[in-house]
């Protein structure tokens, strides 16, 4: 029997277009279960809101802000029911809140804040009061479940309570000061965009720097903003087999996450209502046909194919909503090394980017791994490339973006190779002219010569032949181009190099 339950009206402060609201006393959270399955099995003067949780250090934080502005809710349920929401530790994050508390500390980006006591890491912002934290500890109950009927059975036990206790509130609506970074946007190109590392970890702090250094700031379809470049193509050529994590580790993730989170790219799982699918099940099973086993068996057959693709999407996303971000995956094989481009249609960059990415290499290992195993081909590992057709930051994430980029990126940038694969330049001066002659890189073989008087024209004839140079060899070579002039000028002696 369903209960009548008050008239309440939930008023959340943040991201209000994600949740659905009703006029009870019971919040839900349903973690990685699609909120719209609970929505339609209940009334809407059952519940006060409903709304899916995914990130412990970006979610929780929002909805304990959303609950202290509403008082009237009473009861909270949250669905931990997934092997996703296992992974992701959101839900447990936030259990451990009403069960262990809080202390102050420091997050990895040296924030002063709130931690949760939880083994999944979990923060505050310390604007908010402890004293409103510990009332509102100890004034919602809270009740984990682990499925859909669960939540809604509870759900109604909670509403018969509310009833029983005059539909009271226990306080007054609190609003805490929340402090948004606002970036600082240089001039840049807004489409089409290379990064080239080595490791995800230097990859990633590439181009966290390049989004927030030139991205375009733009509301989202999630109440907030975000900054955006638009093709993002990023080049990862030497991730060793087992991950490269930094120590200390900046990365959003650590080991423990990413071996949960490869199953998730890797392995199928069976169909479940109301739970969104993984990559692993799209790349399986959903279109009735296991793509993995099928772009491994065209490769070992047709090593050089130009066909091995794998599809994620579905055209009933266009009508279902809930689409996939990774769309298109494939593979080739050139010179004996197996490469994989994957391209995502929205990519969050700061907290997303790293697993998909890692995720992405274990199924080229595996991918690889195979070939080799039921062929005689041997095969290297080639690069990974991923192209993030919308490469963005959330406004959440903005300073703890920009903390990294003050920490990590000047360390990196250090780090370079100086192989530009455009060639060598060799400057000389022959018969009263500028030459400059461009070499392959290695064997050194010529391939062509520009000869002037003008250092810029020069240069920028080299440009226009070599698109490709690297922006720190072509200032290399004004700087030395100008040595030569002046020499010239001079009727000194140059030599390539020196003072």
């Amino acid at each position: 029997m369903t209960a009548t339950a008050s008239k309440f009206q939930y008023k959340p402060l943040y991201k209000p277009n994600q949740l659905a609201y009703g006029s009870g006393q019971v919040a839900i959270v349903t973690g990685w279960t699609v909120k719209s399955n609970l929505q339609k099995r209940l009334q809407p003067q059952e519940y006060a809101v409903i709304g899916q949780l995914y990130s412990p250090t970006r979610g929780i934080n929002l909805l304990i802000r959303n609950l202290l502005f509403n008082p009237h809710v009473a009861y909270l349920i949250v669905l931990n029911a997934t092997k996703e929401d296992k992974n992701a530790g959101a839900c447990e994050c936030l259990l451990d809140f009403f069960r262990n508390g809080f202390v102050q500390s420091v997050t990895d980006t040296g924030h002063n804040a709130w931690k949760i006591n939880s083994s999944t890491t979990g923060y505050i912002d310390i604007e908010v009061e402890d004293t409103a934290l510990e009332k509102l500890r100890e004034s919602i109950e809270c009740k984990e479940v682990d499925s859909i009927e669960e939540a809604v059975q509870e759900t109604r036990n909670f509403g018969s309570i509310a009833l029983t206790k005059e539909n009271k509130i226990w306080g007054s609506p609190l609003q805490f000061p929340m402090l948004v970074n606002q970036p600082t946007v240089l001039p840049g190109n807004r489409y089409g965009h290379r990064i080239e590392g080595k490791t995800i970890a230097e990859t990633w702090v590439k181009i966290i720097h390049r989004i927030k250094t030139t991205g375009v700031i733009r509301p989202t379809g999630y109440d907030g903003k975000w900054q955006e470049l638009i093709d993002l193509m990023a080049v990862i050529t030497d991730e060793p087999s087992k991950f490269y994590f930094p120590e200390p580790n900046y990365l959003p993730v650590d080991r423990n996450f990413i071996q949960e989170y490869l199953s998730q790219i890797l392995d199928d799982v069976p169909y479940r209502e109301g739970v969104k699918y993984t990559y692993g099940q799209r790349l399986r099973s959903w279109f009735g046909r296991d793509q993995i086993e099928q772009v491994i068996n065209k490769l070992i057959k047709e090593i050089d194919a130009a066909s091995a693709v794998m599809n994620l999407w579905d055209v009933k996303d266009h009508e279902k909503g809930g689409s996939p971000c990774l769309n298109h995956i494939w593979l080739r094989v050139v010179d004996k090394e197996l490469s994989l481009t994957a391209t995502l249609r929205s990519n969050d960059m700061f907290s997303a980017w790293v697993a998909n990415a890692m995720g992405l290499r274990a199924l080229q290992q595996h991918i690889r791994d195979e070939i080799q195993a039921r062929s005689q081909c041997v095969l290297k590992m080639g690069p990974l490339i991923t192209i993030s057709q919308s490469a963005h930051i959330y406004d959440d994430t903005w300073d703890s973006a920009d903390r990294l980029i003050q920490q990590q990126y000047a360390r990196i940038s250090k780090n370079i190779d100086y192989c530009d694969r455009a060639g060598n330049f060799l400057i000389e001066i022959v018969e009263d002219k500028i030459v400059v002659t461009q070499t392959t890189p290695g064997s050194g073989e010529v391939v062509a010569q520009y000869k002037g008087k003008n250092a810029l024209k020069l240069v920028r004839e080299i440009c226009t032949a070599s698109p490709a140079i690297r922006p720190d060899h072509a200032a290399y070579l004004g700087i030395e181009l100008q040595k030569a002039v002046e020499r010239l000028k001079t009727d000194k002696q140059y030599i390539q190099d020196s003072k």
